[in-house]
C-alpha cells in the first residue's frame, strides 16, 4: 500500500500561513515527519492565485527536497505551474491530477508523458463528477484511451474513483468499491488511489469511518491513497488489512510494526 501524504496542502489554514510567511522550517518538519512515518510521495499544493502558483510551488519544493529526499506529488491543474514546479524536482514526480476534461487531458497529459510521472486520474469529466460507477467507468475508459494515445503506460495511472461524503449518499462507499473492482478487472495494471478524508466528511468520529472505509477499499482493489501518514490508527488499519488479505508474508510487516510501537497507545 502507497501512501501519499497529505499534510503540505495550502487549502490548510496553517499550511497557508506558512507558505505566504515564507516559513521554511514549519513545512521542513511537516516533510520530515511524513517521510519518517513512511509516505511514498509527499503531496505539495500551494493552493494560491495562478499567479502566485509557479513561484509557491518551486519555494515549498525546494524546501521540502533540502531535509527528504521522498519523492514529490505536485498537486495542481495548471499546466504552466506544473511546467516551472517539475523542473525544481529532483526525482520524477507524481502529478495530481488529470481527469475526463478535454482541456485538462490535452493540457497536462503531454507534460505527463514528456517526464515519464506516474498521475492521479479523477474520474470525472468537464460536466460533474458522475453518480453512476457505470458513468464513472465511462470517464476511466475515456482517460485510459487518451493516456495511451500519448504514450503514457496504463502501470502510470492511478485512477481515483472520488468516495464522495457519505453523509450526504450512503451508497457513495459502494458505488467507489464498484468502480475500482471494475477497473481493477479491465485494466490490470492501472493502479487505484483515494483521497480518504473525503468519505466521512460532515460526520461524527471521522477516524472510524476513515478506517473501515479504507479497509473494504484494498479489498476492492485500493493500492494506494492520499491520506495523514501520522495517524497511527490509519497506518494499523493499513497493515491489519493486508495481514488479513494474505498480503503479508509471514506476517512481518505487522510484527515489526508492532516491535517498532506502532499498536502501542501514544504518549
Amino acid at each position: 500500500m502507497k501512501i501519499i501524504g497529505e499534510k503540505i496542502n495550502g487549502t490548510r489554514k496553517r499550511v497557508s500561513q506558512a507558505i505566504a510567511d515564507r516559513d521554511a522550517e514549519f513545512i521542513k518538519d511537516l516533510a520530515q515527519k511524513q517521510a519518517a512515518a513512511g509516505a511514498t510521495w509527499l503531496d505539495v499544493n500551494a493552493g494560491t492565485h495562478p499567479d502566485r502558483e509557479p513561484d509557491d510551488l518551486v519555494w515549498l519544493i525546494e524546501n521540502i527536497q533540502s531535509v527528504v529526499e521522498t519523492p514529490l506529488s505536485i498537486d495542481s491543474a495548471n499546466p504552466k505551474a506544473l511546467q516551472i514546479a517539475i523542473k525544481a524536482v529532483k526525482k520524477t514526480p507524481m502529478i495530481n491530477s488529470i481527469s475526463g476534461e478535454p482541456e485538462r487531458l490535452a493540457n497536462i497529459l503531454p507534460i505527463v508523458a514528456e517526464h515519464g510521472c506516474p498521475v492521479i486520474a479523477l474520474a470525472m469529466d468537464e460536466k460533474k463528477i458522475p453518480e453512476t460507477s457505470e458513468k464513472r467507468f465511462e470517464v476511466v475508459t475515456k482517460i485510459i484511451t487518451a493516456a495511451r494515445a500519448h504514450g503514457v503506460p496504463d502501470s502510470n495511472l492511478y485512477f481515483d474513483p472520488l468516495a464522495m461524503t457519505i453523509s450526504t449518499n450512503t451508497q457513495s462507499g459502494l458505488i467507489a468499491f464498484e468502480v475500482m473492482r471494475r477497473v481493477r478487472q479491465e485494466y490490470p495494471e492501472a493502479h487505484l488511489t483515494i483521497g480518504l478524508s473525503n468519505i466521512s466528511f460532515g460526520l461524527p468520529g471521522r477516524s472510524f469511518v476513515n478506517r473501515y472505509f479504507l479497509g473494504l477499499a484494498i479489498e476492492a482493489g485500493l493500492d494506494s491513497a492520499i491520506l495523514d501518514p501520522l495517524d497511527r490508527e490509519i497506518q494499523a488499519a493499513i497493515l491489519a488489512t493486508e495481514l488479513v488479505l494474505g498480503r503479508d508474508k509471514h506476517c512481518l510487516n505487522y510484527i515489526r510494526a508492532s516491535r517498532k510501537g506502532l499498536f502501542d497507545k501514544p504518549e
